[in-house]
């Protein structure tokens, strides 16, 4: 079955199939696969199937219907759906149910997409592989054994699996990407500020963004532009304007490419033939030498932990969610609500954000890393001044198998190291599939989404 989007539009002017024909067909899919792959904790049939019988009957009575009309897709379970659990995957918000919307669930409710379920995640989105949430560990929809990559990795199994036609997931250092390019999608980190965060539980504000994943570029350029946007409910978000993506936009011309050492031989492999490709069709291709590997990881990892350990001193057991039955005091209360209702994982950002935060450690370590951030800016900026893009692979290695490296942090830390890059300057990045479960992504100049979709389309048409 064609699971594209604008295949099911043309298929309901045509007669052969309704949007409730095919939403009944979603839960189908879904009630066979969420319990071998866990990456669904929650679904919406009800709400789906009213949904999509409205939009048959305003079709049937002849009336227009909005730019969305019948598109499935699933949240991940950090963005607020009214009337609905959210919980970031974490047993500390056990039972919170969200009393309003997240701005991008509105403006896509707004457009016609049917909202189908609640997706898995690492738990507050701090994870490589989806291992890390309160509900258990997500399947690879198409490779057993495998994880999907995190921390949207059940955003993505959803989109690969056949369950929705887009995914929304969070982006802070990769976890679009990463789980896009393992699961063979299409993933996208808009530029920070371009996407309104109202609604979105947060990691580390200064690096969250939100974004869609999808099998098809075409419903990822769809949702993408009626997401983004001026919120005046996100003080952060960008009051520049949205210009709509145009098929007469030519590709880029000059290819910046980054590889670092130590590339897996797959990744390597395919992305020298990507080069020569690109070489042949005409484009100006070149490596360049980045001198700041080393750093990524270490500034990547102290920011954001130090955000995090602020952002989740909200959650201590007296306002909302899990709340400890041992407590004897008030200090014992906060202290083993905690203990008790984070994972290990995020327990071990906020001591590590913590300590980088604390008197003395300041500035040999908080201070330093934004210094470094800035540094990373300024040379990005300088390179986009002599490349239309920067090219570089989504993850140095295929998918890896469960369990592999969750007994190493670092192993499993490092495995962000060319996704942490663009959140760290805040220019767009796009994943594209380029073999198998081998991704490119490709950075742009802020706000200039519209190219690296051209980019994605100059490849399609290379692949072909």
């Amino acid at each position: 079955m064609n699971h594209s989007y604008y295949a099911l539009r043309r298929a309901v002017e045509r007669g052969d199939t309704t949007f409730t024909e095919r939403v009944e067909s979603f839960l189908q899919k879904i009630y066979s696969d969420n319990p071998r792959l866990n990456a669904l904790l929650e679904v919406y049939d009800t709400e789906a199937i009213e949904a999509a019988q409205n939009w048959d009957k305003l079709y049937q009575r002849g009336q227009p219907l909005p730019p969305l009309a019948g598109l499935v897709y699933v949240h991940k379970d950090n963005i607020a759906v009214a009337g609905h659990r959210l919980g970031a995957a974490s047993r500390i918000l056990e039972g919170y149910v969200s009393p309003f919307d997240a701005t991008v669930i509105e403006r896509l409710r707004n457009a016609g997409a049917i909202c189908i379920g609640r997706a898995n995640c690492d738990e507050f989105a701090m994870g490589s592989s989806n291992e890390n949430s309160a509900y258990g560990p997500v399947q690879h929809p198409l490779l057993e054994g495998y994880v999907p990559g995190g921390s949207s990795g059940g955003s993505a199994a959803a989109a690969a699996a056949g369950f929705c036609h887009v995914a929304l997931g969070s982006d802070t250092g990769g976890s679009i990407r990463q789980p896009a390019a393992f699961c063979g999608l299409y993933g996208l980190k808009p530029t920070y500020g371009r996407v309104s965060r109202y609604g979105l539980i947060a990691y580390a504000s200064s690096f969250d963004q939100i974004g869609p994943i999808a099998p098809s570029l075409q419903e990822l350029i769809a949702v993408y532009e009626v997401i983004a946007g001026f919120d005046p409910k996100d003080a952060t978000t960008a009051s520049i304007s949205l210009e709509p993506f145009s098929h007469e936009m030519p590709p880029p011309k000059r290819w910046a490419f980054l590889l670092p050492k130590g590339l897996h031989s797959e990744v390597e492999t395919a992305f020298h033939s990507l080069i020569n490709k690109l070489h042949n069709a005409g484009m100006e291709v070149e490596s360049v030498d980045f001198p700041y590997w080393d750093y990524l990881i270490p500034t990547y990892y102290i920011l954001t932990t130090a955000e995090a350990s602020s952002n989740l001193a909200r959650y201590d057991g007296v306002r909302y969610g899990y709340r400890t039955q041992e407590a004897s005091s008030i200090e014992s209360l906060y202290a083993r609500s905690r203990s008790e209702g984070f994972g290990r994982e995020v327990k071990r950002r906020i001591l590590l954000g913590t300590f980088v935060l604390s008197t003395g450690y300041y500035d040999a370590y908080y201070t330093r890393a934004q210094k470094v951030r800035r540094l990373l800016y300024d040379y990005t900026e300088s390179l986009l001044q002599r490349y239309d893009v920067i090219a570089m692979p989504t993850s140095a290695t295929p998918p890896f198998r469960l369990g592999e490296k969750t007994q190493d942090p670092i192993q499993m830390y490092l495995s962000d190291l060319l996704t942490v890059y663009a959140n760290l300057t805040g220019h767009p990045a796009l994943q594209i599939p380029l073999q198998g479960f081998i991704g490119l992504q490709v950075m742009g100049g802020l706000f200039a989404e519209n190219r690296l979709f051209a980019a994605a389309y100059a490849l399609d048409t290379l692949a072909q």
